[in-house]
């Protein structure tokens, strides 16, 4: 939707890329940091390009939800950049800016089950110094393991941990993020009190170590809830108060293309909805049951199921998930199975 009166954006220095302590007090709503880029694909009739990125996505999503929220990402002052910010604008995500010298591609390959593989072409630059936090900062993917952004990414959600529910997303790029980023990736998951992961990002981080045994692990470490996304079989969550499994819900598939961040945004939106955001639901996040946990896997797998039957990013609107969610009865997902207890091995 759009939204008349929204901030077009503003442009960051490149000159202090060291993640200083965020400035002031947090702002309400979201800042999400990462990537934006543009997807070009093989058409019937020759290339054919689209918006993306996965925190662009969530971004993206948050802003179709009704959320406040800002995206901190790098553009070049070209055709391609101007479009996507306009394109992010319509949705009601303000966009902060660090200039480089293009906007970022990716080469998308889809294959017959709609899933998708990515050859890139970008430079991440991150300027955050002058980057207000929010109640909820999340990030992931490229911004956590490409340099020279990645230094700055870690160090902002190092301070941000002071007034801000940080969520992280790893969406592990195996071609960007090699062995020499593992270490970060670790660093800034230990940093996170949400952490979202699909079974891919898992055998990358953890080789052969179970969805429990990894949530335990990251949960001991300060996480407050881990959730793990596993396609056509639905979705785990693990706190310290209990598990949950939610089964996917039936859909269309068009293609998997922003699925995932899709359920990101959905499950940081129902958060918020909970009252877990904010230094001050630190606490409470550490604490939810397993009947909230549930009610989180629901709303967030509804939403991704309504990406992944359309193509390309296009996440829903609130209206859209709203009557998704009124429609569920009787439908999958089946009634989520859950546990109590923190998570054994």
């Amino acid at each position: 939707m759009d939204r008349p009166g929204r901030r077009r954006g503003r442009v960051l220095s490149v000159n202090s890329r060291r993640g200083a302590p965020p400035l002031g007090t947090p702002s309400d709503g979201f800042l999400v940091i990462g990537e934006a880029l543009v997807d070009i694909f093989d058409g019937a009739a020759g290339p054919e390009e689209a918006f993306g990125g996965g925190p662009t996505n969530t971004a993206l999503a948050l802003g179709r939800l009704d959320r406040r929220v800002r995206l901190a990402t790098a553009l070049g002052d070209d055709e391609r950049g101007n479009a996507l910010r306009d394109w992010l604008t319509a949705s009601g995500v303000e966009v902060e800016t660090t200039p480089i010298a293009r906007t970022a591609t990716a080469r998308a390959t889809l294959a017959a089950d709609g899933s998708a593989t990515y050859d890139f072409d970008l430079a991440w630059e991150a300027a955050l110094d002058g980057v207000r936090p929010a109640a909820v900062v999340h990030t992931g993917s490229i911004a956590a393991a490409l340099e020279p952004g990645a230094t700055a990414v870690e160090g902002y959600l190092r301070a941000a941990r002071a007034t801000s529910i940080v969520s992280v997303d790893p969406n592990i790029r195996a071609s960007v993020s090699g062995e020499s980023s593992r270490a970060r990736i670790e660093r800034i998951l230990a940093l996170a009190d949400v952490i979202k992961l699909s079974e891919e990002d898992l055998a990358w981080l953890a080789p052969g170590m179970s969805p429990r045994l990894a949530a335990s692990r990251w949960l001991s470490e300060g996480a407050g809830l881990v959730v793990f996304t596993r396609g056509a079989r639905g979705s785990l969550a693990f706190a310290s108060g209990g598990s949950v499994a939610c089964d996917a819900v039936r859909a269309d598939v068009v293609d998997t293309v922003a699925a995932g961040d899709t359920f990101s945004a959905a499950l940081l939106d129902g958060l918020v909805a909970e009252g877990l955001s904010g230094v001050g639901g630190r606490d409470a996040l550490r604490a939810v049951d397993v009947d909230t946990l549930s009610r989180l896997l629901e709303r967030a797998s509804r939403a991704a199921a309504i990406t992944v039957g359309r193509r390309g990013a296009d996440p829903p609107t609130r209206r859209e998930l709203t009557e998704a969610m009124q429609r569920s009865c009787g439908s999958a997902p089946r009634a989520p199975s859950a546990s109590r207890g923190a998570p054994g091995p």
